[in-house]
């Protein structure tokens, strides 16, 4: 299959109207801080699947990622106050300076967003090595939820803890109702894993699904998914909001169903 220029990433916009969209212009216009609730920040989760539904190849998502997928990847991460991460995701993935391409943070601080986002990481146990990128790039700021007492030494990003009362249990609603009250975060772009994503989701904490579907098979017994192998107490609807398209992958973007009213697209982009 051939691929396009590295330059020249253009998304099919198949609903709700037909257009031809780069990356930047798929998500001007968001404004997803001023969707957000006002105990904590609106948070959409930015997942890859195969069609067969496997969220990782040999425990990777690079090889079911595409150039689009990865061009609307970083696009997204230009438009939120913060990304969170779960540990076992930041560590495997190797996670580093979230926003590294100069152009993109002139479009964040366009966007009246600092140049570099908030990286949120949840790690109960603080099993997170020092030498992860993210955390030795003197640029980045990093806030850590976690449980335990102890902290991550030799970081030379600048790095916070939220943590629970001792002998609480980690609550992550109450955790992110702390990032929008002490941290003034409005909007969080969740990058997984499964297994945070299944602690979002039942507890109604994600607003938005973004989910890239890779046109490949992937088979595998006990392979992930994007909720890992959590079993729902009952189905979440959601609502389709965009349906883009290219070289056979498909980008949608879906609304979370819930008792609040259904969400809007807002204004569709040139």
């Amino acid at each position: 299959m051939t691929r396009p220029h590295e330059g020249a990433v253009l998304l099919r916009r198949l609903h709700p109207d037909p257009a031809t969209l780069t990356p930047a212009e798929v998500v001007d216009g968001l404004d997803l801080a001023a969707r957000a609730p006002a105990d904590r920040p609106y948070v959409v989760l930015n997942m890859v699947a195969t069609a067969d539904g496997r969220a990782t190849v040999a425990g990777r998502t690079a090889p079911i990622s595409s150039l689009a997928d990865r061009r609307l990847f970083h696009a997204l991460r230009a438009s939120v106050d913060a990304v969170m991460v779960g540990a076992g995701t930041a560590r495997v993935e190797r996670y580093g300076r979230i926003v590294r391409d100069p152009e993109l943070r002139e479009q964040r601080t366009a966007r009246g967003l600092a140049a570099d986002p908030l990286a949120i990481l949840v790690s109960a146990s603080l099993r997170l090595p020092a030498d992860l990128p993210l955390l030795q790039d003197a640029d980045s700021r990093v806030a850590i939820i976690t449980a335990s007492a102890g902290e991550v030494a030799g970081c030379a990003a600048q790095v916070s803890y939220l943590r629970p009362p001792p002998g609480q249990a980690l609550d992550l609603a109450e955790m992110l109702g702390r990032v929008r009250t002490e941290l003034g975060v409005r909007s969080i772009l969740c990058e997984g894993g499964p297994l945070l994503n299944a602690s979002l989701l039942p507890a109604g904490l994600i607003d938005e699904l973004y989910l890239s579907i890779a046109p490949a098979l992937a088979g595998g017994a006990g392979a992930l998914t994007i909720l890992g192998d959590v079993a729902l107490a009952q189905p979440i609807d959601l609502e389709l909001l965009w349906l883009l398209e290219a070289e056979g992958e498909l980008f949608a973007r879906y609304a979370v169903c819930s008792e609040h009213t259904p969400l809007s697209p807002g204004p569709s982009p040139p």
